[in-house]
């Protein structure tokens, strides 16, 4: 088993190099925030509840040599409603595409029926070069590091997967970030940059603002909700009338939840949770976009819309 940890060689060759990996893993492993890491700023939304990521997220990384498109799929997990059965089909049609797969697995917990799953699926998958990234190793200490680092190598014999790499990374505190994209580099195909330099992502910014207030929406909520909240920005428009050094974008955008009683859970006592959703999420979305932001937010009933094919549809799934 060779574990990679940070060296000193230099690369022979100057060739350049660009295409898609993804990182899967179950729901929580750290995927999101990898990504993040990577790409230097924010571009998958995080949060510390399962099952956040809906849409497929790529994050750019530019580097002299190559240019490595980031994929951030929805966790794969065994499927109990309609849009989890399409969550998974997503995650399915991505691995056939990349040129490499990245298997998040967090150090701080022992692999679990959910982990088995994913690296069955991964098994069959034969051609695609697959990496086991270790997330999270800064709350583990090192000899709970080293048997995880063991478990999954295990792993891997048992299935027949072959390794290219096993990683252990902290994206929280950018530890061995740097070296997981030199690893990915090798594996990906020789060609010019797909981006122009400075994107960072080609997600449109109208779902990227969605996801941003829905980040917001998701903080300190219960349990029953995270699955029930989506967001829909209705539209984006400069404000008319407005002098050119002081512009302002009126956004207005409806957050979706599945039952009427789920409504005063967003809104807050006298409005005040849905204000500071506002102002969080307005925060985000200013910087995300740099100009001023007037934002809008209506809650909005869609009845079980997790298990209706039209409403999945009208929200974007």
């Amino acid at each position: 088993m060779s574990v990679r940890t940070q060296s000193s060689e230099e690369p022979a060759e100057a060739v350049h190099r660009a295409g898609f990996a993804c990182f899967v893993g179950r729901p929580n492993a750290g995927k999101s925030t990898l990504t993040n890491a990577l790409v230097g700023q924010k571009v998958a939304i995080t949060s510390n509840r399962p099952q956040t990521t809906r849409h497929t997220v790529r994050g750019i990384v530019h580097r002299e040599e190559a240019q490595l498109i980031l994929v951030d799929t929805p966790g794969l997990h065994k499927p109990r409603t309609l849009l989890g059965e399409r969550l998974n089909d997503v995650v399915r049609t991505t691995w056939a595409e990349v040129d490499v797969i990245g298997f998040c697995l967090p150090a701080n917990e022992k692999l679990g029926p959910g982990d088995r799953f994913i690296a069955k699926e991964l098994a069959g998958i034969r051609k695609t070069p697959k990496v086991a990234i270790v997330t999270k190793t800064d709350l583990v200490d090192g000899k709970t590091l080293a048997e995880q680092l063991i478990a999954i190598d295990r792993l891997g014999e048992e299935l027949g997967i072959t390794w290219a790499e096993i990683v252990p990374v902290s994206a929280t505190a950018n530890k061995q970030v740097d070296l997981l994209a030199d690893l990915l580099t090798p594996l990906l195909p020789e060609g010019p940059a797909l981006y122009p330099e400075g994107d960072l992502t080609d997600e449109p910014e109208q779902v990227m603002v969605a996801e941003l207030i829905r980040e917001a929406a998701l903080e300190g909520v219960r349990d029953e909700l995270p699955h029930s909240i989506a967001v829909v920005v209705e539209e984006m428009l400069p404000r008319e009338d407005r002098p050119a050094d002081k512009p302002l974008l009126d956004i207005h955008a409806n957050v979706f939840i599945e039952r009427p009683s789920q409504k005063g859970i967003i809104i807050g006592p006298k409005g005040k949770r849905l204000k500071d959703v506002g102002i969080k999420s307005r925060k985000q979305i200013e910087a995300l976009l740099g100009t001023p932001v007037f934002l809008d937010l209506h809650v909005k009933v869609a009845k079980d819309w997790q298990r209706d094919p039209k409403q999945l549809r009208r929200l974007g799934f």
